[in-house]
C-alpha cells in the first residue's frame, strides 16, 4: 500500500486558521505547539508453521499544548479539523490562566536527514513478506533436528509528523521503522529452551528481507537456545561480573540513563540529582545519548517538539556533565534543550526521553577482562528488568550467561539475575573493552505509560561486586 505524503495544512486544516488557534491557546504562555501526526503500522507473525496474526493499523490526529511554568495544558483529538482544534484550545488554556509567561524562542532549524523518508510498508509486497516468513521457518527447522517450534515476525511502521509553533515556524519529519525477529524452541531429552534474535532500524525492509540477514538471525536464535540446553543453575552471591558488548547496554539504559533525564533531576527524584560536575563513575567511563546516528532505531532528525536531535555527553571520564532535556525542563533548569523531547503519539505530551544511549569503549582486550575474573559471571544477553529511578536499584534477568572461575569460561547458567544500583555500579567499573558495539535495533523504552523506540550500546565491561541472584542450591 502506498499513500501520498502527509500534508495536513493542504488536506485537513487551513494553516492560518490553525496558527490563529494555536496563538490563542498559548497567549501568555511560556511555550506550546501543535503536533500533528499520521502513523501506519503493519506486523506479520508466523508461528509453528502458519500465519498466526497479520495486522495493519492506521491513525492520525493532533496534540495541542500550552505550557506556563511547571504546568502543562494538553488536549488531543483523532480528528484533524478546525472544530476539533477549537475545542482543544479551551482545555490547553487551562494551564495558562491569566498568563504572565514569556514565549520561548522556537528551536533552531536543521537540514540534516538521518534516515530515508520512503514508506517501508509499501517497500515490499505482501506475498513477498509471507514467503519470507515461510522461508525463515523452513530454514530454522533444517538447521537442527532439535528445533520443535519457530516464530518469526516482520514489522514495519511509517510515522509522519508536523510541528507548528506560535511564531509560525513549522518543521516536519518522516520516520520509518522496520524489524525482523526470529525465535526458536529446541528440545532435547525432554528439556525445552528458547532463543531469540532480531533487529532493524529506521531503514527499509529490503535489507532485512535479504536471506543473508534473516538467516544470521535464525542461526543466532538457535545458538542461544542450544547454549541454554546445557545451562546449569546459576550461583548466588556477591561477585565480579563481565557484561558483553552491545545489547547488555540495556542495563546502562535502565539503571543509569533514566536517572539522567531532566525531569527526574529537576524534581530531585533521581539518584543523580544535585551531582552535576561531580564524579559519579569510575575514571574512564564516558556515557553519551546520541540521536544523530543515521538509520538507528533510537535516532530522530528532530524531536517531538521540533528541536534537532543531539549528540549529548552525559558522563565524561566519570564526571556528570549533562542531563537529557526537553524544552520545558531545560527552561526551568536554565539550560538548553538537548533534542530529547519525545512522545509516543499525538495523544501524549512530550517529556525527556533517551534516544541511543551508550558507553564509549576503553583500551582493554575483552578476552583479558574475562580472564581476570576469578569467580564470577560473564553475561552477554539480557531479558526483562526492574529499576527504581529514585535510588537506581535494579534487577535484571540474564538470557545468556556463563560461570567463570579462575579466568576460564565454564558452563552456561540459567536463572541468573543481576542485582545492584546504578550509582554504585558506575563507580565499580574496573575495565572497559575496546569493542564498543550498539545493539541490533530492538529496544523499546517505557516511561509514565509512554513507549518509544530506543537504542543502547557499550563495550565489554567489568563491574566489581554485583549481587548475583541464582537458583543453585
Amino acid at each position: 500500500m502506498s499513500e501520498k505524503t502527509f500534508r495536513p495544512f493542504e488536506t485537513a486544516i487551513d494553516r492560518d486558521a490553525a496558527l490563529a488557534q494555536l496563538r490563542t491557546a498559548t497567549h501568555g504562555a511560556d511555550d506550546g505547539e501543535l503536533f500533528i501526526e499520521r502513523r501506519r503500522a503493519e506486523a506479520l507473525h508466523f508461528d509453528d508453521g502458519r500465519v498466526k496474526t497479520a495486522s495493519y493499523d492506521a491513525s492520525e490526529g493532533f496534540g495541542l499544548r500550552a505550557v506556563l511554568g511547571e504546568v502543562t495544558g494538553y488536549a488531543h483529538a483523532s480528528e484533524i479539523s478546525e472544530p476539533a482544534l477549537a475545542r482543544a484550545v479551551a482545555t490547553a488554556r487551562l494551564a495558562v490562566g491569566q498568563g504572565g509567561g514569556t514565549l520561548a524562542d522556537a528551536p533552531a532549524r536543521t537540514n540534516k536527514s538521518l534516515y530515508t523518508d520512503a514508506d517501508p510498508i509499501s517497500g515490499a509486497e505482501f506475498p513477498v513478506k509471507l514467503d519470507t516468513l515461510r522461508q525463515i521457518d523452513a530454514f530454522a527447522r533444517d538447521l537442527d533436528p532439535r528445533v520443535v517450534q519457530v516464530s518469526a515476525t516482520i514489522a514495519a511502521a511509517h510515522q509522519e509528523v508536523t510541528v507548528l509553533r506560535p511564531d509560525g515556524s513549522e518543521v516536519s519529519d518522516t520516520r520509518p521503522m522496520t524489524r525482523v525477529n526470529v525465535s526458536v524452541i529446541v528440545e532435547q531429552d525432554g528439556r525445552r529452551e528458547t532463543g531469540t534474535a532480531g533487529g532493524g532500524g529506521r531503514v527499509g525492509l529490503d535489507g532485512l528481507l535479504d536471506p543473508t540477514d534473516w538467516q544470521a538471525k535464525a542461526r543466532e536464535a538457535l545458538r542461544i537456545a542450544t547454549v541454554n540446553l546445557d545451562a546449569v543453575p546459576a550461583p548466588a552471591g556477591v561477585m565480579d561480573v563481565v557484561l558483553g558488548p552491545g545489547w547488555p547496554g540495556i542495563l546502562l539504559h535502565e539503571a543509569i540513563g533514566h536517572g539522567l533525564e531532566g525531569d527526574f533531576n529537576r524534581k530531585g527524584s533521581s539518584a543523580f540529582a544535585g551531582l552535576m560536575g561531580q564524579r559519579i563513575a569510575a575514571k574512564g567511563v564516558t556515557v553519551l545519548d546520541d540521536g544523530t546516528i543515521p538509520d538507528r532505531r533510537g535516532s530522530i532528525t528532530v524531536d517531538d517538539e521540533g528541536t534537532p536531535s543531539g549528540k549529548n555527553t552525559l558522563i565524561e571520564d566519570g564526571i556528570l556533565v549533562g542531563y537529557m532535556q526537553d524544552r520545558q525542563n531545560a527552561r526551568l533548569m536554565g539550560v538548553a534543550p538537548t533534542g530529547n523531547g519525545r512522545r509516543e503519539s499525538y495523544a501524549h505530551a512530550p517529556m525527556p526521553r533517551m534516544t541511543n544511549t551508550y558507553m564509549l569503549g576503553g583500551d582493554a582486550n575483552p578476552a583479558d577482562l574475562v580472564a581476570d575474573l576469578k569467580d564470577g559471571i560473564y553475561a552477554v544477553g539480557f531479558g526483562g528488568g526492574q529499576v527504581d529511578i529514585t535510588n537506581g536499584k535494579f534487577v535484571f534477568s540474564c538470557t545468556e550467561a556463563y560461570r567463570v572461575e579462575n579466568g576460564k569460561v565454564g558452563a552456561p547458567v540459567k536463572g541468573a539475575t543481576l542485582i545492584g544500583d546504578g550509582a554504585t555500579a558506575l563507580k565499580q567499573i574496573r575495565g572497559l573493552g575496546n569493542d564498543m558495539a550498539l545493539d541490533p535495533g530492538m529496544g523499546n523504552c517505557g516511561k509514565q505509560g509512554q513507549w518509544v523506540p530506543v537504542g543502547v550500546g557499550q563495550p565489554t565491561v567489568m563491574i566489581g561486586g554485583l549481587t548475583v541472584g541464582g537458583s543453585a542450591a
